[in-house]
């Protein structure tokens, strides 16, 4: 005589499919929609007196890519040391935030700050100089790249690819939304803010939504302090939409975000 499942068995049977497919279901972004990342370069005083409190007081964390030589990082330790401990990101901006003057556009770039006149080891000694000093400043060793510039070349040769030991992923300047499994950690991108109002940073977040994607903003100056602004009211408008919006979008810093992106990723095959 055949053995037939019992009703609490297939009902077990069941709920383990079920429990299944709800864990995929979740996705790489804390089974909610998205993920949204708050950058700010340059190591700027607004960085500390808009951005910080501004994020603070929604519950929100944001990565701060900080020039080693900035003058705000050597006035203000104690500040970006507080910054931390509540568990905002000190990125690294490099230490002195070479660029290529070789290529069009770049009269702001001084010699002495020439990405082209740059060895790859100096550049990778400079970077991993910054990270000394942020961990003096926070105590962590896990944290992320921002290319200065957007540059990742000299003469050529990918300067980046040395120091990927050394952090967990790098940010690149070129936009795009994109969903996990096709994020490059070597480049991640991002959306570069100057002077949008709060209507284009919201509805960058609703398209991420809607894709299920990562979004990666970029500030310089909130409020005003840098070349490159955007004002107090767009930057308002976003940080409250994404405290009301908590339970669909997952606000982390670069390096939270990174790290479960590069879990969920297949690890590359052994080269031959």
């Amino acid at each position: 005589m055949s053995k037939t499942l019992t009703y609490p068995t297939l009902s077990l049977f069941a709920a383990l499919l079920l429990s299944g497919h709800a864990s995929r279901a979740q996705g790489p972004w804390h089974g909610k929609q998205c993920a949204v990342v708050l950058t700010y370069d340059d190591a700027i005083d607004a960085d500390l007196d808009n951005v910080v409190p501004a994020l603070d007081s929604a519950g929100l964390r944001g990565t701060f890519y900080l020039i080693g030589s900035a003058p705000a990082v050597a006035r203000r330790l104690p500040e970006w040391r507080r910054a931390a401990a509540r568990g905002h990101e000190l990125g690294n901006h490099s230490l002195m935030h070479p660029c290529d003057g070789s290529l069009p556009g770049r009269s702001f770039v001084g010699p002495d700050n020439d990405l082209s006149n740059y060895t790859v080891n100096r550049a990778v000694s400079e970077i991993r100089a910054n990270n000394t000093l942020l961990a003096a400043i926070d105590g962590k060793q896990k944290r992320t790249f921002a290319y200065p510039c957007g540059d990742r070349q000299i003469g050529g040769v990918d300067f980046y690819a040395p120091l990927k030991a050394d952090f967990v992923a790098a940010r690149g300047v070129q936009p795009g939304l994109q969903p996990a499994a096709q994020v490059d950690l070597s480049n991640v991108r991002c959306y570069s803010i100057h002077g949008q109002d709060g209507q284009y940073l919201l509805g960058l977040v609703k398209q991420a939504e809607q894709t299920h994607t990562l979004l990666v903003f970029l500030f310089h100056g909130v409020g005003g302090g840098h070349s490159l602004n955007v004002s107090l009211a767009a930057h308002r408008q976003l940080v409250r939409y994404l405290r009301a919006h908590q339970q669909d979008i997952w606000v982390a810093p670069m390096v939270e975000v990174a790290e479960e992106i590069k879990a969920g990723q297949p690890a590359l095959a052994p080269a031959r």
